[in-house]
């Protein structure tokens, strides 16, 4: 069986994890070692059930550890070329991946890691190359969408395909317009290469989800222009208005900031 835990989502780190009984992948590894090892402990799991790692752009809230991890589980980290060059850049990855572990992707390009076949795409976000992820394994489909601007038509085929899927709703709006942030960075979240809204979200869900969706966890909140009730509010709101409802068309939960959400079964 297909099981999924979050260990951070949001900007103090990211990190997902997708495993079956034989196979395991990350999604991103923006938290320390120390609390992902803990993290993996206190499920009765470890860090040797990881055997890929996937990045999804180079912001240090998703690459921060991913150095570290690929070198003491000499495990091989996948990213699209730029990303690679992202990550030698970033001063907040103190060790950089070594280059006989880099693994080149492309958007658009599946390929397959063991139990899973992965099919990364683009997604806008003002990083240096920014993919989600969508991830098929034991006939379930997971789809991950983070750090995203807006959601254009080759991101939505995927929401139409996924039975579970995680997806930014970084802020509320009007909380933002409001807030402290200085006006630069509010247009940058604003912008098309930003974050996406609860609104927005919400919108993503309800244009392009299918039958076949039954999960959606809400990822990479704001703290400062966000709260997890809002944002759960906001998208269930939206989704009622396009005639789905929460709890009995498909299960809605905000994941949570800097605390691993427990154990999800993906059947």
């Amino acid at each position: 069986m297909l099981k999924f835990i979050s260990f951070g989502s949001g900007s103090s780190g990211n990190c997902y994890f997708l495993y079956t009984e034989h196979d395991g992948l990350i999604i991103d590894i923006g938290v320390g070692i120390r609390t992902l090892r803990k993290g993996l402990r206190d499920y009765g799991l470890s860090l040797t059930q990881i055997h890929h790692v996937l990045i999804t752009h180079d912001h240090a809230d998703h690459i921060k550890s991913v150095g570290t991890l690929s070198y003491d589980c000499m495990l091989p980290v996948y990213a699209t070329a730029v990303v690679h060059k992202g990550i030698d850049r970033n001063y907040c990855v103190q060790r950089k991946v070594n280059v006989d572990l880099r693994r080149v992707i492309e958007a658009g390009t599946t390929f397959t890691l063991g139990d899973f076949t992965v099919t990364p795409f683009s997604v806008p976000h003002d990083s240096s190359d920014n993919v989600g992820y969508f991830i098929e394994a034991e006939g379930v489909s997971f789809c991950i969408i983070t750090d995203a601007g807006m959601v254009t038509d080759g991101m939505a085929q995927f929401i139409t395909r996924a039975n579970y899927l995680v997806i930014e709703a970084n802020h509320d709006i009007e909380m933002l317009k409001q807030g402290p942030y200085p006006y630069h960075l509010k247009t940058r979240i604003l912008s098309g290469t930003g974050h996406l809204s609860n609104a927005a979200c919400g919108e993503a869900i309800a244009k392009n989800m299918s039958e076949k969706l039954k999960y959606v966890w809400l990822c990479h909140l704001s703290e400062e222009n966000n709260h997890p009730e809002l944002a759960r509010k906001t998208v269930e709101s939206v989704l009622r208005s396009y005639g789905v409802v929460v709890g009995k068309d498909l299960q809605l939960e905000v994941l949570k900031r800097t605390k691993p959400t427990g154990i999800y079964e993906l059947k």
